[in-house]
């Protein structure tokens, strides 16, 4: 079954940076694009990045642009989030994600069909 695992979430303070990363065992990697979300208290689960399956193509949401990078390694079947000049505003548990057939690729919640657990990235002021 596909499984997802997160790691390298934390605390860092505002101006700083974390580098997500996301374990992906079950399906071929290879084939599917792949996606962050993040989710804060209170708040509906919003895109931050996604990449295609060739990493040819990526996308980010526009409060993450010129300071989030998305990439894979389709070798180690894993995907990255390196996170740059972080704000406090970008609190939230990230999550991994896969779209639910190969060689798609979306922006939107419902694009995606399996989920890892989640990593609690916290920036303070």
């Amino acid at each position: 079954q596909v499984q997802l695992v997160e790691s390298g979430g934390g605390l860092v303070q505002a101006g700083g940076s974390l580098r997500l990363s996301c374990a992906a065992s079950g399906f071929t990697f290879r084939r599917y694009a792949m996606g962050w979300f993040h989710q804060a208290p209170g708040k509906e689960r919003e895109f931050v990045a996604t990449v295609s399956w060739s990493d040819a193509n990526s996308d980010y949401a526009d409060s993450v642009k010129g300071r989030f990078t998305i990439s894979r390694d389709n070798a180690k079947n894993t995907v990255y989030l390196q996170m740059n000049s972080l704000k406090p505003e970008d609190t939230a548990v990230y999550y991994c994600t896969t779209t639910r057939y190969a060689l798609e690729y979306g922006t939107g919640t419902n694009d995606y069909a399996y989920w890892g657990q989640g990593t609690q990235v916290t920036v303070s002021s």
